[in-house]
């Protein structure tokens, strides 16, 4: 017992010091451009991209970030891009959850990098597939130039921006936005193709080019304000629709506009009074372990994220290294796909490792995703899984069989999917736990999480084993160091890329996670499901039975 207790403590304190990292960083990205810039924006009196979402956003309720980490320990040559260049999440305004993405003009005057535009697109992705009001607070000197041949001309580069507004536009989805500074070239499309625009006066401007390109284009000498300001908008082109003298009085009337809106269809989904867990999330920090390949018991967290610890296990005595069970999360039904770290005895008596997926497990969590869907249940994934079972014996049994059974199954399912990786997200254990390629309508990581297509010892073996065959084929002779040494060069290498923040850098994932937020970050994520009717019916593909 006193053991187990040590153990405990020693997961526990690592566990907070990866949060602690985690939120060192974020308050540094929460600085945007840094102090100097934001001090520039106050002399010209400008709220800074937080403050205006604190603004527009109802008192003590939830805003749940998305994307913070965007562009993380990227750009360096170009001074960075905190956040990507974009503050963004699920907020509430005057009672309604809305998706708000906000422009930081501290970040290079606001202009999209990259990654600014994939952050862009998966946050109007989001609002389309749960059909939830946008708010654009837009304040962006237009695409990076430096880096226009990367955000440019592709299928999901910044053009796609304006497609998605005309899309969401004929689903219905209200769009509203608030020109609180720069909206040049093609950027000044987004405004336009929103429902309803507002403008600051002195400070919002749009136009297809600014004074200093009019100038060269043209040769007309022509200020921003008479070009595209505030008044020019509403009284002479009629492209905006309101004009105000603070920020202020502009977000005011975003919360009058939003209050007026009519109550939308929902998906239906079950939704009752909450309970909170019997376990504490605290103890959540103590149960996953310091070295990742070590085993523990899913149903010690699944108990301190759901309602009343109450977890309805599905076949409960088969595919142990999957467990599935209907509970509730503040409220909510879900039915959840955990994989097992725990090594399990299977129906033949058999040990299996835990986190891997044998034919059994995958026999089972397809069955039950088939039910979920059935059901009209939302699907909760938790992934710590190191991929599917090898060997003969297993592909004797059909291990690619019943794993495509299962992605099948995850890559038709057409209730909402929401993904948290607490633990490993290794190889095709990924794609069947519903990463990224299988369209989770939300996919979070807690900050011990590895995404790779395998374990960092396993991979960096394998590619030294590959780069000294290739020396030694060109005659090169390699010392017992040299090898080693190579090991660990490709070792950390590799492990740099498996981080949570190397994933959410590139969105892979949509945020880092304390696992203690886990249960209200995911039932955040359900309501904002429940807004989209499942209007598909389920079907599979061709299964091999």
């Amino acid at each position: 017992m006193e053991e187990q207790q040590l153990e405990f403590n020693k997961n526990e304190d690592h566990m907070r010091r990866l949060v602690s990292t985690m939120k060192q960083r974020l308050s540094v990205i929460e600085q945007g451009g840094g102090k100097k810039s934001i001090e520039k924006l106050r002399q010209r009196g400008k709220m800074t991209v937080r403050e205006r979402i604190g603004y527009l956003t109802d008192k003590n309720t939830p805003f749940t970030e998305i994307g913070a980490f965007t562009a993380y320990d990227m750009y360096s040559e170009h001074g960075g891009c905190p956040a990507g260049g974009t503050v963004a999440g699920l907020g509430y305004v005057s009672g309604r959850q809305c998706m708000i993405i906000a422009n930081d003009m501290t970040v290079k005057a606001g202009a999209w990098f990259p990654l600014t535009g994939k952050k862009n697109l998966r946050l109007q992705e989001i609002a389309m597939e749960n059909h939830l009001p946008v708010i654009y607070l837009v304040d962006s000197a237009g695409v990076y130039l430096p880096l226009q041949d990367e955000i440019f001309p592709d299928k999901e580069h910044f053009g796609r921006i304006f497609r998605n507004n005309a899309k969401m536009s004929a689903m219905g989805i209200t769009q509203i936005a608030a020109v609180m500074g720069s909206c040049v070239a093609g950027g000044a499309y987004l405004p336009i193709m929103s429902d309803e625009v507002l403008m600051v006066e002195g400070n919002g401007s749009i136009f297809l080019a600014g004074p200093y390109l009019v100038k060269a284009a043209i040769g007309e000498d022509v200020d921003a304000e008479t070009l595209g300001g505030a008044v020019t908008h509403t009284e002479i082109s009629g492209i905006a629709d309101y004009k105000f003298k603070t920020e202020a009085a502009c977000l005011d009337r975003i919360k009058q506009i939003v209050s007026r809106l009519g109550k939308p269809a929902d998906a239906g989904f079950d939704h009752i009074a909450p309970v909170a867990p019997l376990k504490s999330a605290d103890e959540l920090y103590g149960i996953i372990p310091v070295d990742s390949s070590k085993s523990y018991d899913v149903h010690e967290v699944i108990k301190r994220l759901v309602d009343g610890s109450v977890f309805d296990e599905y076949k409960e005595d088969y595919g142990k290294t999957i467990l599935c069970g209907y509970a509730r999360i503040e409220g909510w039904a879900v039915g959840i796909v955990a994989n097992q770290r725990k090594i399990v005895k299977s129906k033949k008596g058999e040990m299996q490792m835990g986190g891997v997926i044998y034919n059994d497990s995958a026999d089972k969590a397809a069955r039950f995703i088939m039910n979920c869907n059935q059901k009209k249940i939302p699907l909760l994934f938790l992934q710590d899984v190191t991929g599917f079972m090898v060997g003969s014996r297993s592909e004797h049994a059909g291990i690619i069989k019943d794993g495509a059974k299962l992605v099948n199954a995850v890559a038709n399912s057409v209730v909402p999917k929401i993904t948290v990786i607490i633990g490993n997200s290794y190889g095709a254990g990924n794609y069947a736990m519903c990463g990224k390629a299988y369209d989770p309508r939300f996919i979070f990581a807690w900050p011990n999480a590895k995404i790779a297509v395998m374990g960092g010892e396993q991979a960096a073996k394998t590619l030294l084993q590959i780069q000294v065959a290739s020396l030694k084929a060109k005659g090169e002779v390699i010392t017992p160091e040299a090898e080693e040494k190579l090991l660990k060069d490709i070792t950390d290498r590799y492990n740099a890329q498996t981080t949570p923040y190397y994933a959410a850098a590139r969105l892979w994932v949509d945020e880092i996670i304390e696992p203690v937020n886990t249960r209200k970050i995911v039932a955040e994520c359900l309501k904002a499901c429940n807004h989209a009717p499942v209007a598909e019916t389920f079907r599979t593909g061709v299964i091999q039975v």
